[in-house]
């Protein structure tokens, strides 16, 4: 082994040494200034985050002002993902971000694509942090004061596309356009001088050719990957950047000093810089391009807003933006007309589609006192409605933020992306250095063009990118769809976390029924029809405020029966009524009002008994001292929740049913919807122990209800799904909101679920598998065995075909469709 060999060698281990120090010796945190008590600090964006690691102190608020002095979709979010924080950064502006950190820790703090990186250290009584807590949720939240709305960020965010999309083709006509000719020259020479021109083979003219193409084409690479090496973090564009500059380096040397160098290693390698970067570029564009389209669901949802509504004030009436209007404004809405705000309907009638909202494809009839939501589509009829919500308060305001949230969460599976990215590119980098000594100390002549040649190919093939993009782009797209199909998720880890459940757990009111009493059966006994019964019960109930009152009397109207005026009416408390119906006397109660007042009640009891079997609350009637028959009301089951629960035990899902019912009323129910497993009698403060318990028993649990009382067992759960038609606080514990209140959705968010955690999946078998692949291949591990080498340039074309694998990959769920809606489109 010659002196020269050995120096390599030793050169070798060196740079490989410091490799190691240079990328991962600690860092020098910047301590934020403390000032009126609040934690101020400032950080660059351009390239990477300078400073890169910021400290501050626990419990005292904090605000980071991102200056973002570059373009592109890697750093125009900022996302911290354990203290679920996150904000646009629009180009070349300054944005501030503020939470208050309540746990002490290191946080990373990431761009939307966690291409670059940064630590947030919180420390306690002086002490510095080394480790986040086990658990952080929840312990900070974004100022939304300083986040742009919705359709500011969307509006930035495509203009920044539209502007990059521009730039990368007309950087990539360039390239193609001065490196073909070069490419041509080198390709074709080997056939014969007469198939290429002498003068493109001209190192001098090559040089020419493929300089603007080295410094122009390829300026957003180099800038980016010098950039980040400086911040001591390194990329994808790094490996390029160092790869090229190291091809074309030599080229120009040779070119310049070609006799200084012997003959045998005279080769120039300006056909490969020209051909990576331009194919590079080309795989960049068409990224672009296919990246824009996995934010359609916001740019939708957007679209959906109305711009203007015609407001009535006074006597005037007028057509005024959407912004101007004001809650309590009274707003008239045409047939075909978009209903501007959340509001509540004073008069008319009319079908409406909410679909685009809730995912439910057939429309709702509204009338006075419903309520509708902004962005839906009034249909058949005219209404006159009172805005209750306007701005950022209506539903699909919160919608957008929810999936703007969603689609910024880290799910926990990107954490093996993440752990894998931290060390990809030194490894890559130390893999070049080691492919250099060894092909220069072992390699067939010309040692030194084959050692460059080689290490320059690990360099360009290896992919980052596909790994930091293989998690994000599926949960942009997941998310999106839920949001299309009515379900609202609050977090990629729930995301996640929906397909690995086994057991789902459903409260009986207001999920598995309707929520309220209705009528169910008119049994007569005496002379009377069923309906001449209903009207003269339904007339004696009609001034009780009893929940079951009320039903009886909403049963007499369904049916369109009149109900006739009342005197004489007397509340027994306890048993029921007694009333003068259009002559008649009327009783309505229990068998003990009808046994005082000297009936005989036997046969009455005996229906009684067996509409209470069947889960139903009975009401003994008796007309002119006659027993007249039988009422029942119950809470009945909704429409669709049979065939909802029969889909989720097709998933392979154990249904079980909590309630607080008593069995005989919980088992009527259970057998109807066909649920095995029933749990009754259950307190309401009792129903996250029973959640515990089951997850005790090794289940992984959804727990999906709609009440103030559902909410600890939803917090508790290891997805809470809440009803979107049932109350604010059920929905602010649950991860996943249905918001059309179909049982439905739980299955359809399931499903959607799994597929987006199997596209992810295939996302990083895509990646892990060609670099696990590549970069040995690159390396020359099989020139031993075959003589096998891998040119740059097609190191270059198999790089942005990773890239494209996953972007394309996650397109696909684009496609996916709700199995509610599989059936509409067949």
């Amino acid at each position: 082994m010659s002196n020269v060999d050995v120096a390599v060698l030793l050169g070798a281990a060196l740079a490989v040494g410091g490799l190691a120090w240079y990328f991962f010796a600690p860092r020098r945190a910047q301590a934020a200034v403390v000032g009126e008590g609040v934690q101020r600090v400032q950080v660059t964006v351009r390239g990477g985050y300078n400073p890169s690691v910021v400290q501050v102190r626990q419990g005292i608020p904090v605000e980071i002002e991102f200056d973002r002095q570059e373009t592109g979709d890697c750093s125009a979010r900022v996302v911290f993902p354990d203290l679920h924080v996150s904000a646009a950064l629009p180009a070349h502006q300054r944005t501030t971000v503020r939470f208050t950190p309540q746990q002490p820790g290191s946080f990373a703090f990431t761009c939307a694509m966690n291409m670059i990186s940064g630590t947030l250290l919180v420390t306690s009584n002086g002490e510095d942090a080394s480790s986040p807590p086990a658990e952080t949720r929840g312990n900070a939240q974004a100022d939304g004061g300083s986040e742009p709305a919705a359709a500011e960020v969307e509006a930035a965010q495509a203009e920044e596309r539209r502007t990059e999309i521009a730039d990368l083709t007309r950087r990539v006509a360039l390239g193609a356009v001065l490196t073909a000719p070069v490419f041509y020259a080198v390709m074709a020479h080997p056939l014969g001088a007469g198939w290429v021109p002498a003068v493109l083979l001209n190192h001098w003219l090559q040089l020419a050719l493929i300089t603007p193409v080295m410094f122009y084409v390829g300026w957003p690479i180099h800038r980016t990957g010098w950039l980040a090496l400086a911040h001591r973090g390194a990329d994808m564009n790094s490996l390029i950047t160092l790869g090229t500059f190291a091809a074309y380096g030599y080229s120009v040397l040779v070119t310049v000093a070609a006799r200084a160098f012997p003959a045998e290693v005279r080769d120039v390698y300006f056909e490969a810089v020209g051909v990576i970067l331009t194919l590079i570029m080309l795989g960049r564009l068409l990224e672009a391009r296919a990246k824009a389209g996995t934010g359609e669901a916001i740019r939708a949802l957007l679209g959906l807003q109305a711009r203007t509504a015609r407001v009535v004030r006074g006597d005037t009436e007028a057509e005024i933006p959407i912004d101007e209007v004001v809650v309590g404004d009274q707003i008239l809405i045409r047939p075909g007309e978009k209903i501007p705000v959340d509001a509540t309907v004073l008069s008319g009638q009319s079908a409406v589609d909410e679909s685009m909202v809730t995912g439910e494809s057939m429309p709702v009839t509204k009338s006075t006192g419903d309520t509708v939501i902004g962005a839906t589509v009034n249909t058949t009829g005219s209404l006159r409605v009172r805005a209750d919500k306007v701005g950022a308060d209506t539903m699909l305001a919160q919608i957008i933020r929810m999936v703007q949230q969603a689609q910024a969460s880290r799910a926990p599976i990107q954490r093996l992306a993440d752990a894998i990215s931290a060390y990809f590119v030194p490894v890559v980098i130390a893999i070049a250095i080691i492919t250099f000594a060894v092909w220069f100390v072992a390699g067939p002549p010309p040692a030194l063009t084959q050692a460059l040649v080689s290490a320059v190919a690990v360099l360009i093939i290896a992919c980052p990118c596909a790994l930091g993009l293989a998690t994000p782009l599926s949960i942009m797209v997941g998310t999106g769809k839920g949001a299309r199909a009515g379900i609202l998720i609050r977090s990629a880890e729930a995301l996640e976390t929906a397909h690995k459940l086994d057991t789902i757990v459903l409260d009986k009111t207001g999920t598995i029924t309707a929520g309220k009493p209705a009528l169910t059966d008119v049994v007569v006994t005496g002379t009377l029809t069923a309906d001449e019964l209903l009207c003269l019960v339904a007339a004696a109930e009609a001034d009780s405020e009893h929940p079951i009152a009320s039903a009886v009397v909403a049963g007499a109207r369904d049916r369109g029966i009149e109900l006739p005026g009342t005197t004489d009416f007397l509340s027994v408390t306890g048993k029921g009524v007694k009333a003068t119906v259009a002559g008649h006397t009327v009783l309505v109660g229990n068998a003990p009002l009808l046994a005082e007042n000297g009936l005989d009640t036997t046969e009455l009891e005996r229906i009684s008994a067996d509409l209470a079997a069947e889960g139903k609350t009975p009401i003994l009637a008796a007309v002119d001292g006659q027993p007249s028959g039988v009422l029942a009301v119950a809470d009945i089951v909704k429409d669709d929740s049979v065939a909802a629960i029969a889909a989720l035990r097709t998933l392979g899902l154990q249904v079980v049913m909590i309630t607080g019912d008593n069995g005989r009323t919980a088992d009527s129910i259970a057998r109807q919807v066909g649920i095995e497993r029933v749990l009754a009698e259950v307190l309401p403060e009792h129903k996250a122990g029973e959640i515990s318990r089951l997850q005790a028993e090794g289940r992984r649990v959804g727990m999906v209800g709609d009440g103030i009382n559902d909410a600890p067992a939803l917090a508790q759960a290891d997805v809470g799904l809440a009803i979107g038609t049932g109350t604010d606080v059920a929905i602010e514990a649950a991860d996943i909101t249905l918001i059309s209140g179909s049982l439905s959705g739980v299955a359809t968010a399931i499903q959607l679920s799994r597929a987006t955690m199997r596209n992810i999946r295939q996302n990083l078998f895509f990646a892990l598998v060609y670099n696990a692949v590549g970069i040995p291949l690159a390396a020359g591990l099989l020139y031993p065995v075959l003589e096998l080498r891998l040119s740059p340039m097609i190191a270059a074309g198999a790089m942005a075909l990773s890239s494209l694998s996953v972007v394309g990959n996650a397109n696909r769920l684009r496609n996916w469709i709700p199995p509610s809606r599989r059936k509409l489109v067949r």
